[in-house]
């Protein structure tokens, strides 16, 4: 990531990408190890998560959030939906889960905030579409 002395940390659109790809990898890893090897490598250790169903802080209690996501949707995946934007330290994109190579079940939006390492630090998440 570079640093701009007068706006602060920017992200590049290819950070942004691999970033977003980084979060969908950690959403659709179902072993407790890969999940705890994703928590580490991108996600900062006071990372907070906040979304209408869940407010979490740190790498166990993402787990945690994580584990509920795969026992209540088994076999869905979370994939991209859209483009990415970003600015600063921030990205956000549309994302969806459902079936592989399937329509989304449910689609959410993000913003994550990055810390001075290029790693997720903030999410804040809303919920666009949900199974009625």
């Amino acid at each position: 990531m570079t640093t701009d002395t007068t706006t602060g940390t920017a992200i590049t659109p290819s950070e942004a990408q691999e970033v977003v790809r980084a979060y969908l990898a950690t959403w659709n890893a179902t072993e407790e190890q890969e999940q705890m090897r994703l928590l580490a490598q991108h996600w900062s250790p006071k990372a907070t998560y906040v979304d209408p169903l869940a407010a979490v802080e740190g790498h166990d209690e993402l787990r945690t959030v994580l584990a509920g996501v795969h026992q209540q949707f088994p076999d869905f995946v979370f994939s991209l939906v859209g483009d990415i934007d970003s600015h600063h330290d921030q990205v956000r994109f549309q994302w969806g889960l459902g079936p592989l190579g399937a329509e989304p079940v449910v689609i959410g939006f993000d913003v994550m905030v990055l810390d001075e390492d290029g790693r997720i630090v903030d999410v804040r998440g809303f919920l666009d579409r949900i199974p009625q």
